[in-house]
């Protein structure tokens, strides 16, 4: 009778303080990342924004991994803070990047992204480094609802709260933005200003859960896009549905994981929400309802002008041809066996050039492959998120690769190839399963992209959360290595992206037309579908050819493009060749620092073609150039 009493105490101690507070944070967790990504989709007009487009996670994983190493010290403020000052401060140099062009949302998500990217590389470098002492972060980084008392959910419901009242003062403004900017403007509303606040309060909402119970990033992304898929059209109602759209699918989905954890083995709820919203996701792409086109803007009114220098566009593209010719060079210099610099004579060639050139080519044909898909993509969809890693093929090669190293190790190279590139033409398939359907979005495309790119994501995570040899193989694979490429498959690479480059230019006709608008592309004669169509089976291509070589985190694809359009070229030929070069340039920079910088270490060529990407991308924005 005795023990029969103590363990119906214990059960309700468990119920008490276990069970419901775990529940009540799965409601406000997911209530909250919903109003967060439903304010930024609102105020940035675009469908893909969540809170991590602004870096919100990538700061705070950042931050905790400096501190961890650096100063652990700083960990008795309390890890919450921690992780809220680096939300804060990557959201804070996303705003300063952005200033020079009011706060623009093209600006800010484009700033954004790379500031994730940049912080995203920079925490992967830490963990290959320091990886006994940073594995805690895969399961930060996966989030979990796990709770031992009330006080975690009463201290974040008072946040959002307080959060919730500011976002009540902005519902009116921000609705006036669904009329357009100008419009707003007219009727008195400071859209910058307003702007600001709005990005405020869902930054601060998004790094308030994010502290408390890591990172569950896809329902800021999925909650609101179910909201529209069922017909939800004004702000308000958008952030109320939204919020129990993201709150429904929280709950269950960490309903789930309790189920499925009950002999005790630990699943991130993060993760597994990406694996049940994902589907969901992607079932509901067939009721999306493509926006109104937007007017052409000036970028777009350019290109359709004859004001492009073709004599401008020529010189830069010789330029930019001599430059890569010129990097070729890269190839002769080394470092010895005592880490002094040397440049190859003619004694070593035979020796070092057959370990040092395939490489270089390999890289080169890689982030040309890349650039060309990005640069597709971001003309057709006229969305400057767009790139090959987002359509979702990268995320197609990361599943084989992770399935590879899972059952085999590091013992089968040529399978782990073939898994990369299987999983590379399956991700293909679905996407060109979407594109064809009639009147597929760009929208829908992209979005079926980021849905099967969070399931990948997820089942990674769930992966390296586990532990184990094959979760630092896969997390290196993920940062991008080119050491071990043969001839034969550079030689391929480089013939591929030529190939490419070429069936490329003979869509240029179709890359000026199509960012005008279906209406008028169609009235010059263009099949919009079987176009769009075409073209995305190119990136698709690009992108399953490049990612088993170099991995899937090298962002060439999104990097490049930017570059030539913010040097201020608009002809779609000459934007698709110095796209490519540049890509390739990145690429063999990148290869040469990764093979020289830490010699005798073989640093990840991806993750170091990331880090030299974006300061010089975020520079270029901060400087506002506006040709």
């Amino acid at each position: 009778m005795a023990a029969s009493s103590i363990e119906t105490r214990f059960d309700r101690l468990i119920l008490l303080h276990a069970t419901l507070p775990r529940l009540a944070m799965a409601i406000l967790c997911g209530a909250g990342l919903a109003v967060s990504g439903a304010i930024l989709q609102q105020v940035l007009r675009n469908p893909l924004v969540a809170p991590d487009t602004l870096a919100v996670s990538a700061g705070a994983r950042l931050t905790l991994g400096l501190v961890t190493l650096l100063a652990p010290g700083l960990f008795g403020f309390g890890r919450d803070l921690v992780a809220i000052v680096g939300a804060v401060a990557a959201v804070a140099l996303v705003l300063v990047i952005s200033r020079s062009r009011k706060y623009s949302p093209v600006s800010m998500i484009l700033a954004g992204l790379v500031v994730s990217l940049y912080c995203g590389a920079l925490s992967i470098i830490l963990v290959l480094l320091k990886d006994r002492y940073l594995i805690g972060l895969f399961i930060w980084g996966s989030g979990s609802l796990s709770q031992q008392s009330w006080e975690p959910a009463i201290q974040l419901a008072m946040r959002l709260v307080v959060c919730g009242g500011v976002l009540l003062l902005l519902v009116r403004p921000l609705s006036v933005l669904d009329a357009g900017e100008d419009a707003a403007r007219n009727v008195g509303v400071p859209v910058e200003r307003i702007r600001l606040l709005a990005i405020g309060v869902a930054v601060l909402m998004a790094a308030f859960i994010t502290s408390t119970v890591g990172v569950i990033g896809f329902i800021g992304l999925a909650a609101p896009a179910l909201a529209t898929f069922c017909g939800v059209q004004r702000f308000a109602a958008r952030c109320l549905w939204s919020a129990i759209m993201g709150a429904l699918l929280l709950l269950v989905t960490d309903l789930a994981v309790q189920l499925l954890s009950g002999d005790g083995a630990f699943i991130p709820t993060g993760a597994v929400t990406a694996v049940i919203g994902s589907p969901l996701l992607l079932l509901l792409l067939s009721r999306l309802q493509s926006r109104q086109p937007q007017p052409p803007t000036n970028e777009t009114l350019t290109s359709s002008r004859v004001g492009q220098s073709r004599r401008t566009a020529l010189l830069l593209t010789l330029l930019g041809a001599a430059t890569l010719a010129g990097l070729a060079a890269l190839v002769m210099i080394g470092r010895g066996p005592d880490g002094s610099w040397s440049i190859l004579n003619g004694e070593m060639f035979a020796d070092v050039l057959p370990w040092r050139l395939p490489r270089m080519l390999a890289t080169a044909g890689a982030g040309g492959l890349l650039a060309i898909g990005g640069y597709i993509l971001q003309r057709v969809t006229q969305n400057p998120l767009a790139s090959p890693e987002i359509m979702g093929v990268s995320a197609g090669a990361i599943m084989g690769a992770a399935i590879a190293l899972s059952f085999a190790g590091s013992s089968m190279d040529i399978g782990l190839g073939l898994a990369t590139t299987i999983g590379s033409f399956a991700a293909l398939l679905f996407v060109l399963s979407i594109s064809l359907r009639r009147s597929a979005a760009p929208e829908r495309i992209l979005l079926a992209g980021v849905a099967l790119t969070a399931l990948v994501d997820a089942v990674v995570g769930l992966i390296i959360a586990n532990g184990g040899p094959s979760s630092v193989l896969l997390l290196a694979w993920l940062a991008g290595s080119a050491s071990d490429i043969s001839l034969p498959v550079a030689l391929a690479t480089v013939g591929a992206a030529v190939v490419l480059l070429a069936v490329g230019l003979l869509g240029s006709r179709w890359l000026a037309v199509l960012p005008l608008g279906a209406s008028v592309a169609t009235g010059v004669g263009v099949r919009v579908p079987v176009a769009q169509s075409a073209l995305f089976a190119l990136v698709a291509l690009t992108a399953a050819i490049a990612t088993p070589v170099i991995g899937p985190l090298t962002f060439v694809g999104l990097m490049a493009p930017h570059l030539v359009r913010l040097f201020g070229i608009r002809s779609a030929p000459a934007g698709l060749v110095l796209s490519a070069l540049i890509g390739a340039a990145l690429m063999i920079i990148a290869d040469t620092l990764a093979r020289t910088i830490a010699f005798p270490l073989q640093l990840p060529t991806g993750i170091l073609a990331s880090l030299l990407a974006c300061p010089v991308l975020l520079l270029l924005i901060a400087m506002g150039n506006k040709r």
